[in-house]
Parts: structure tokens; sequence; C-alpha cells
């Protein structure tokens, strides 16, 4: 009973209330009121006319996504979750309608966990988004000179000592918060995730047309494009699964 509450919760009337930027606050409150009224492809239709103006929020791509989960399609609903995602990423309501979202999914992708040294790095920087890392090495950076200041007006050498010693762990600190940032954001940057839009594409052992079929990927599966030719993106799944599909058959989440 409690899950079917929280569902009702998340998907009947629960929008961002947030307006973006200024002049598309018309067309977002629009979409709301659209969405409140269960109107959902006017919803739709007022929030990409704000996407497509160039403007954009997690609040606008938030409301979009829950607006394509209501007409139940699946893959502009994830892509929608996943934007939103990419301009908050600690936000755990957009996590967890993405969570149900993906359930919508045909494919059941298993997710293979990398093993060794790279993985204990890419565990341990993905705790946090980089920015929420730089804010770390920030807060680092005033505790190092607070204990600066400690240990240059402390009197005595005990507690100079152990201001001088906390000097040394705040600078480890800041270099360890600046790096895992810095790591961060590189990797997400190297990651080129997309989603595939077509009711139906065979993942090609080649980037044929006559190339035997790998498998076959449904709407609203999530693939990482490696490396493009001509019409053909070469892709991998969760699973490491590798293969080429249609240009046309996903849209990059990254534009």
């Amino acid at each position: 009973m409690k899950k079917i509450f929280l569902l009702f919760l998340i998907f009947s009337g629960v929008l961002r209330a947030e307006s973006p930027v200024p002049p598309a606050t018309s067309s977002f409150e629009e979409g709301n009121q659209y969405y409140q009224k269960e109107n959902y492809k006017a919803a739709v239709a007022s929030y990409e006319s704000i996407i497509n103006s160039g403007q954009e929020s997690a609040e606008v791509y938030f409301n979009l996504g829950n607006a394509y989960y209501k007409l139940h399609q699946v893959a502009p609903a994830i892509y929608n979750y996943e934007k939103a995602l990419l301009l908050n990423p600690n936000d755990e309501e957009i996590k967890t309608n993405l969570d149900f979202a993906r359930k919508m999914t045909i494919d059941d992708i298993k997710v293979i966990p990398k093993v060794g040294f790279h993985k204990l790095i890419s565990d341990f920087t993905s705790s946090y988004y980089y920015d929420t890392w730089a804010w770390i090495a920030v807060v680092f950076a005033f505790l190092f000179l607070a204990f600066f200041a400690g240990y240059y007006f402390s009197q005595q050498a005990a507690v100079k000592r152990i201001f001088f010693f906390g000097m040394f762990v705040w600078i480890l600190g800041i270099g360890l918060a600046a790096s895992s940032g810095f790591y961060e954001k590189n990797r997400m940057n190297n990651e080129k995730p997309a989603i595939i839009f077509a009711e139906a594409t065979a993942l090609k052992n080649e980037p044929k047309v006559n190339s035997p079929d790998a498998t076959v990927l449904h709407e609203g599966t999530k693939v990482y494009i490696l490396e493009s030719i001509a019409n053909w993106k070469k892709v991998e799944l969760t699973d490491e699964t590798t293969g080429w599909i249609e240009e046309s058959a996903i849209k990059e989440i990254k534009n």
C-alpha cells in the first residue's frame, strides 16, 4: 500500500513549481496547468516550447518527463529524466521517477560491475558530483586557514603542534577533493550516453545493414556511444555488450 501511495504522489500531481528563466515562466506555468488538468499532450507542447527556445532547467525536463510518462512514452520520459539529472545530479526525486520509468522498458540489461583499481577510484569519485567535490575543497580550504590562524596565534607548543598537524591534514583533503572533482568531471565529459527512441532496432556486429544482428534493443534502453562511422554508432550496453546501431534509432543525452 505504501508503494502504491508513493507512486501516486510521484506521478499524479507532483510537479516542480519553480519557474525557469523568466521569459519562459508563462509557458512553464501553462504546462503545469495542463498537467493538473490531465491534458498531458498540451503540457508536453508547453514544456518543449521552453526547451526549443534555447532555455532549459532541471524543473522543465523533470515535468516534461512526468508528462511523457503519463502518455506511456517510455523513451521520451527516460530521456527527459536523464536530462534533468544532468542539471541536478543529486536530486532524489528525479532519480526515483527515472527508476520507475526504466521499469517500463522491455530490455532487461544486466549491469556488470567493473573490477580493479580503476573501479575503486571511480566508485570513490562518483560518490559526489564534481561541483560537490569543489565545495568540499573550499570547505577544507577554510578549515586550513582556521588551523593556520590557530597555529600562528597559539602560544603553547603542544597546541601549535596540533594545529600544525591539522594544517597538513586539510591540505591533503584539499588535494584529494580537488583531484576527485577533476577526475569525476573528466569521466562524465568522456561518457556519451544515449537513449534508444526506435520501437525496436538491431544491434549489429558491423556498421552494415546486412551485418548479422547481435541482439535487438527496444525503446528506452540506455547505451553509451564509443565511436561513430557515417550513420552508425558503436555502442556499449551496461552488460558490456558492444555493437553497431543506426544513428537515427538513438538520441544522445548530452547535446
